[in-house]
């Protein structure tokens, strides 16, 4: 028998596409779903609404893990070192409190570890973390055509210049947790 011990958290990192790409290579990851939160819209937003500003949700991933595999803390380092936790509603070119860092937790359990792991990073950036660390409420999943967006277009220019660099930065600073 064969019994996983599934879990889910929920982060921001700028664009979605690379959070996403990022996540799919680490071990212990059952499915990576992009998709929206933190907002306030009727129904289910778009991704032309969200892109507006106008709605107040974050581009996020809804990660699906095994705790026996990898712990939510390893996620997190994974998280915050692999996108620039220090830049306010921003990641690189993408601008607008669609794209800022973001921790949805899912219980208190992760609140918690968020609180801590955030605290320990501190001094190893030179600006302060401006990361929110929030309840989820609800998760939208994006659109189709956003799901395994970099494996689907690797060739596009975006992804070989901004999604690309955050892979190899992953596979530098975590070898130890990526699938083989």
């Amino acid at each position: 028998m064969n019994t996983k011990n599934l879990k889910l958290a929920t982060f921001g990192g700028g664009c979605f596409w690379c959070t996403e790409a990022v996540f799919l290579e680490v071990k212990g990851i059952e499915k990576v779903v992009s998709g929206y939160s933190g907002g306030n819209a009727p129904g289910k937003p778009t991704y032309r609404e969200i892109c507006s500003g106008l709605t107040g949700h974050a581009e996020v991933i809804q990660v699906t893990y095994d705790a026996d595999v990898i712990s939510y803390e390893d996620l997190l380092v994974i998280f915050m070192t692999t996108h620039d936790p220090t830049q306010l509603n921003r990641q690189g070119a993408d601008v607008g409190t669609q794209y800022r860092s973001v921790i949805y937790y899912h219980d208190d359990a992760q609140k918690k570890i968020a609180e801590t792991v955030v605290e320990q990073l501190v001094r190893y950036f030179d600006d302060p973390i401006v990361t929110e660390i929030s309840p989820l409420d609800i998760f939208y999943e994006a659109e189709d055509y956003h799901q395994d967006y970099y494996r689907n277009n690797s060739e596009q220019g975006y992804c070989s210049f901004v999604i690309t660099p955050k892979i190899m930065k992953l596979r530098k600073l975590h070898a130890d947790k990526l699938k083989s």
